[in-house]
């Protein structure tokens, strides 16, 4: 399959007609190809926006919505379409994406949406003076940049709200998951959303990606992905006094109190740990036990882990899929190499797994467990990204938090306890944008979703999406005459 750019409403080549292979991960075979867009590309794309931002920002909220909702029920009808392209794209096992990253999707551009028609103004009276209301207009031309683990997920969780305040976009999937990317093009010239509303441009993040950044037509960006490569997007973008969303990395704890359910806490921390192969940037890698349940815990989590069938993606009993690419697959091999040399316990997996027949060649991981590692090793200290997870004791509150704290990131946390009272101490103690209390990947649109430290800057979801994708502007009228 050869992928094509959408600008202005077409599917188009790359301007140099260059392309890039696109791999199958789970046969380590290319199925494919993509755009290899640079500069040229992105100016045709921002000048395509540009031309129908003026439409686009006046036509009624409610008629964008409309439009939005459609492209939600395109996705939905759909679902298995963009579910076998997104396993094959990603490596990720087809019912993984079947019923959360398609769904999901859909829901993004059917909550914004809606979310459209009710965005209100805002107004403060000054009793007999004046009255101040707040009008919130659309920023302009946006760029959107996302990751690969999530890749139609997380892509319209960006595109979504800035379309619906009436901004126009230009977005750039990975390019080592373009497909479903390209298949939501389809879908929005099916939908009939104007030529130049959404520009969807493939390519690498050195010529495509930083040409976005660099543009100065484009006024905000939002871009989810490594902490180092968002370091480098601020430091292009904010000396041009551009709006930055940035959702970074994690490398979030799960704190297991002796009082918690365990069975519960025990079933949702393998999912939270190994979901995705471990690429999801809220799966909690460094697993804290309370030391009076700590080996009931390490047992019955070994034992359940033995359940997570390694195999082919497309296979219905599949739980653990492909890595990425041979390159992620090399980094998490060196971080288990690491855990070794700093003196960690190997519990479990470890190793390249094979899935014979046509996954022979794909790369794929066990599952893999340490134990006895400092809490400040940098096994428990960089961000892996990967199915690789550890276990810690701890004896007290205190202790369980600084370690919880103790990493340069701060995205996620999870809490699996009883007691209502801790429960909530622990959470406001500790420094994660997002806490979850005796659940994990529990998703509200209306909250606002990013991470403190170098995991992030700004909040993505609900009203703080819509609000990033606008600029407020106050009014002031006075009532009276001097």
């Amino acid at each position: 399959m050869r992928i094509q750019n959408y600008l202005n409403g077409q599917l188009v080549p790359p301007h140099a007609g260059r392309y890039l292979d696109n791999v199958d991960p789970a046969t380590g075979q290319v199925y494919g190809q993509i755009p290899d867009s640079d500069a040229t590309d992105v100016a045709a794309a921002v000048a395509a926006a540009e031309a129908a931002l003026p439409a686009w920002r006046k036509l009624p909220a409610e008629d964008r919505g409309r439009l939005l909702v459609k492209i939600a029920d395109l996705i939905d009808a759909n679902l298995e379409r963009l579910a076998r392209a997104e396993s094959q794209d990603n490596g990720k096992p087809l019912s993984l994406a079947r019923a959360m990253d398609i769904p999901r999707a859909a829901s993004n551009f059917h909550f914004f949406g809606t979310a459209a028609g009710h965005f209100a103004t805002e107004a403060h009276v000054q009793e007999g003076v004046a009255v101040n209301y707040t009008v919130r207009h659309p920023v302009g031309v946006v760029g959107c940049i996302s990751p690969w683990n999530l890749p139609l997920y997380l892509f319209t969780w960006k595109i979504a709200p800035a379309l619906a305040v009436g901004c126009c976009v230009v977005a750039k999937p990975s390019e080592i998951t373009p497909a479903t990317a390209f298949l939501l093009s389809e879908l929005c010239i099916e939908a009939g959303l104007p030529a130049g509303v959404l520009n969807i441009i493939h390519g690498n993040g050195p010529s495509c990606g930083q040409a976005i950044v660099e543009h100065p037509g484009i006024k905000a960006i939002s871009f989810t992905g490594g902490t180092a490569t968002g370091r480098h997007l601020a430091a292009t973008a904010a000396p041009m006094f551009k709006k930055l969303s940035l959702e970074l990395g994690g490398k979030n704890p799960n704190l297991i109190f002796a009082d918690c359910d365990l069975a519960a806490a025990v079933a949702t921390s393998i999912r939270s740990s190994f979901a995705n192969q471990g690429q999801i940037c809220l799966c909690g890698s460094r697993i804290f036990i309370e030391r009076p349940i700590y080996e009931a815990f390490k047992t019955e989590f070994l034992r359940q882990l033995q359940d997570q069938k390694i195999g082919d993606p497309l296979e219905a009993d599949t739980k653990q899929g492909a890595l990425v690419s041979e390159a992620h697959l090399h980094k998490v091999l060196d971080y288990i190499k690491l855990a070794h040399e700093e003196g960690g316990t190997l519990l479990a997996g470890g190793h390249r797994a094979t899935v014979p027949g046509r996954c022979e060649g794909g790369y794929f991981l066990e599952p893999t467990v340490f134990e006895n590692l400092p809490f400040d090793c940098r096994t428990n200290q960089e961000e892996i990204f990967g199915p690789v997870v550890t276990l810690t004791p701890f004896d007290t509150d205190e202790e369980a938090l600084m370690m919880a704290n103790s990493t340069d990131y701060g995205l996620s946390a999870t809490i699996w306890t009883s007691n209502l009272t801790r429960a909530h101490r622990v959470a406001h103690q500790l420094h994660s944008g997002i806490v979850w209390i005796n659940t994990w990947l529990h998703r509200d649109l209306r909250t606002p979703f990013g991470g403190m430290k170098n995991s992030g800057v700004g909040r993505e979801g609900g009203l703080e999406a819509l609000r990033f994708f606008t600029e407020a502007q106050n009014v002031c009228v006075k009532l009276t005459t001097d």
